[in-house]
């Protein structure tokens, strides 16, 4: 219980110390604000016209749902990368010197990068009812959407905090990151529905994590045709309780994988 308490202590001083740094280097919050305002805006407005998710589902409010899970998906990548910055330039040196719990550093990177991606909803959020987007569902519903939004991201931040700590280079954190999420975001539901891809793809599409949490979000925003024809799949039957068994097992394996390998190269 002690271990505990210090890691959640020592993990808000370093919380506190990466929201220092959101004032101290803006450009960051700025690059993280203008994507998800840019994949809005390009597939609203560029192919919207040139994709149909059918049952009469407007595309706009069809795209919110996938463009949610693609960034805070790709925010992930913000963990990875400002821990191979902080190596990088010595300051996890730094942090190894100081009387704190080894689990703190994680615990309080992975927390700040929590406010990245609720800005990153949240601006989104607003260009997407600009747009056209509208909540269909009932508030607690939508809370409820961006519950499970926030706790996917923040169970990916751990895949890419154990990332960082193998491969400390913010160069090949962002390509080696780039190749496994573009794969994921794009062969999914995000962007056009799941009929649309060949049988040789159903099935991976259909297990893929973003597609669960994309399904779920779209079914809690009100966002789906209640007389479309859901795959009679069990992961997209029931999206939520999917996702929700992703972020445990993430969540249950990267995070001891993570202070494990932090621990082994502080010694």
């Amino acid at each position: 219980m002690n271990a505990l308490v210090r890691a959640v202590r020592d993990g808000n001083i370093v919380a506190q110390r990466n929201f220092v740094k959101i004032r101290r280097v803006p450009e960051i919050l700025v690059a993280v604000l203008l994507s998800p305002i840019m994949f809005v805006l390009l597939f609203a407005y560029v192919f919207g016209g040139a994709i149909d998710p059918g049952n009469g589902v407007s595309y706009r409010e069809f795209l919110i749902g996938g463009i949610f899970a693609q960034t805070v998906v790709f925010g992930a990548t913000f963990t990875g990368a400002g821990l191979a910055e902080d190596m990088q330039k010595g300051i996890i040196d730094r942090f190894r010197s100081l009387p704190m719990s080894r689990a703190g550093v994680l615990v309080g990177r992975t927390a700040s990068d929590i406010v990245y991606n609720v800005l990153s909803l949240l601006i989104m959020g607003l260009t997407g009812l600009l747009v056209g987007w509208r909540i269909r569902g009932s508030a607690l519903e939508a809370v409820a959407a961006f519950g499970l939004l926030l706790l996917f991201a923040y169970a990916f931040s751990w895949v890419m905090a154990f990332v960082g700590l193998v491969v400390p280079s913010v160069e090949v954190i962002n390509n080696a990151s780039f190749l496994v999420i573009m794969p994921l975001t794009f062969v999914s539901n995000v962007f056009v529905p799941l009929e649309s891809f060949p049988s040789a793809l159903r099935g991976f599409v259909e297990w893929n994590p973003v597609s669960a949490v994309t399904q779920a979000t779209r079914e809690l925003f009100g966002n789906t045709n209640p007389a479309a024809t859901v795959p009679d799949v069990w992961s997209m039957q029931h999206p939520a309780a999917y996702t929700l068994i992703w972020v445990v097992v993430l969540v249950a394996v990267f995070a001891p994988l993570s202070i494990a390998r932090y621990r082994s190269t502080s010694r």
